[in-house]
């Protein structure tokens, strides 16, 4: 034993676990009286919404909640959900927030898998939810949220109401605290169903912290931000910025539904500072109406919204319209088992010189680690070396370290594959440049075969939203009796806009390879997540492929 590990104990003094629920207590202690909430005409400061998930957390332990158990809610973007990402955890209990676009029979398999302890529910989603829990082995209590922001149909199913438990709960003095490992899990999220069957990602305590952190530091996030929750926070726990936006103590502004309508009128009226959101996000407010548009930035005196862009390699041509709009898109890249975001393409000054065209593809890039990720890599998947920085030489993308799962609850054999050699593999098939910098090519189920070549689809589905009636677009195999596979385009036009397959081919033949140029083009509605990612699993059956449901 050497000298620095003599009489030199971990105590209670000079130890804690690390937990994003300690953002909350110090927005409310030095930020007490400073706006946190806005959701209609609901206006509540630091202190408030800390109050209220005190009295959550008193609540649901008068009902029988301990450490370890599962609390499933079933919420837009309103202030109960907020409230649940402290209240909850507050417990060492364990947060799983439910897509609310989900199925019945999807529901029930979470609710049994997950063992549900208690059902938090919105009145929208009481008739799904209603039957999921009839369907499950589990029974677990049923706690209603009526929104006074929500007028539509729906009715109470449960046996307690949200405001009167946490009314009941208000007498309580003792302050609860998280008072478990920071090992310990804190939320259960299954994936978004892109690749078919949905597993059950953990979080602990100490990864939500370190993804809350990063997430300030990649976007040089100031104090009190005016946020805009454009992403379901149902989603990698709204990519932690619920605690993230704790720890800068701004202000949320709330969103049950999202609409251009809605994001360029809180922009207008509460001065929104940043947002989140997938790539069809940022394409509906591109493709808004010009005098929403104007209407919306009108206020910002040359001042600029930042925008944060995941769940896809949004196109250069996204970036740069984005850009003109008045707003600043931070790219970052991750997946459901790495807490949402744990990669950023870091601008580096010298971009700032060059055509916005041309800048706008460095931006596009997946980038670098997260400050608190540990790596983040490019390696050859049947030997786990990195390939050469060269740009072109394909291998999957691999992370590790704090910002990663404990695992996949219930599946140890998923879980081992996934941690191989000592990496998460993301499955993502990338390039690294000279300078560092990873680029996503293809999910490794998504390369096309054509006779003997392997084609990416997001190569050509950058050169598709190139033309100006695209607003949507994904690429798949498609059978072919010659070349095994060709590529499949589907298309999703802007609204008022027209074209023809002729003329997208021709697009096409004008920046691509003929090998590369779609064999068939459909045009229709794309399949979408809640979170705007298109299901392409869904597409590839469509089409016809032999593969075309991920596993």
């Amino acid at each position: 034993m050497n000298i620095y590990e003599q009489n030199l104990p971990k105590t209670a003094a000079n130890y804690a676990a690390l937990t994003p629920v300690d953002f909350l207590l110090r927005a409310a202690e030095v930020y007490p009286d400073r706006l946190a909430v806005v959701h209609g005409k609901i206006r509540r400061t630091w202190l408030q919404t800390y109050q209220r998930a005190q009295q959550l957390a008193h609540a649901l332990r008068a009902l029988g909640v301990q450490k370890g158990d599962t609390i499933t809610v079933m919420l837009p973007n309103t202030p109960e959900m907020l409230e649940c990402h402290f209240g909850v955890p507050t417990l060492g209990a364990v947060l799983n927030a439910l897509n609310t676009r989900l199925d019945a029979a999807s529901l029930t398999y979470m609710l049994n898998h997950g063992q549900a302890k208690v059902v938090i529910v919105d009145r929208e989603f009481s008739k799904v939810m209603k039957e999921a829990i009839l369907n499950a082995n589990v029974q677990p209590i049923v706690i209603d949220v009526d929104d006074s922001e929500y007028d539509g149909a729906g009715e109470r199913i449960g046996t307690h109401e949200y405001e009167a438990l946490l009314a009941g709960a208000s007498v309580q003095s003792t302050t609860l605290t998280f008072q478990g490992d920071e090992w310990d899990a804190i939320a259960l999220n299954y994936t978004s169903g892109t690749t078919g069957e949905p597993k059950g990602v953990v979080y602990h305590h100490r990864g939500a912290y370190m993804n809350a952190v990063s997430n300030i530091l990649e976007w040089d996030l100031p104090s009190h931000p005016v946020y805009l929750w454009t992403l379901p926070m149902f989603h990698c726990n709204g990519w932690c910025f619920p605690w993230a936006i704790a720890a800068r103590a701004g202000v949320n502004v709330c969103l049950r539904r999202v609409t251009p309508e809605g994001v360029f009128g809180a922009i207008r009226d509460y001065g929104v500072t940043h947002y989140c959101g997938a790539p069809i996000v940022h394409s509906m407010l591109v493709n808004a109406p010009e005098a929403l548009k104007q209407d919306g930035m009108s206020k910002l005196n040359g001042g600029r919204v930042k925008g944060m862009v995941a769940g896809a390699a949004p196109s250069a041509t996204l970036i740069e319209a984005m850009d003109a709009l008045g707003i600043t898109l931070t790219h970052v890249y991750g997946l459901t088992e790495v807490y949402g975001p744990c990669t950023v393409c870091a601008p580096q000054q010298e971009w700032d010189s060059l055509p916005a065209a041309e800048r706008a593809v460095y931006h596009a890039r997946q980038g670098v680690r997260y400050h608190l990720q540990g790596g983040a890599d490019v390696v050859n998947p049947e030997t786990n070396e990195p390939v050469p920085r060269d740009g072109q030489t394909i291998g999957e993308i691999v992370l590790r370290g704090n910002i990663c799962m404990k695992g996949y609850l219930g599946n140890p054999k998923a879980t081992e594959a996934a941690f191989a050699g000592g990496w998460f593999h993301t499955g993502d098939l990338g390039v690294r440049y000279p300078d560092g910098y990873i680029k996503i090519k293809d999910r490794s189920k998504d390369v096309i075969i054509s006779g003997g070549e392997n084609i990416s689809s997001i190569e050509i589905e950058d050169v598709l939203y190139k033309h100006p009636a695209i607003m949507a677009v994904a690429v798949v195999a498609k059978p072919h009796p010659k070349w095994g596979e060709t590529p499949c385009a589907f298309i999703e036009l802007k609204p008022g806009a027209q074209t023809s397959a002729e003329e997208l081919i021709k697009h096409c033949k004008q920046h691509l390879a003929g090998f590369k140029v779609p064999g068939a083009i459909e045009f229709g509605e794309l399949p979408k997540t809640s979170t705007g990612k298109i299901q392409k699993f869904e597409l590839r059956a469509r089409s016809g492929a032999v593969s075309a449901i991920d596993v």
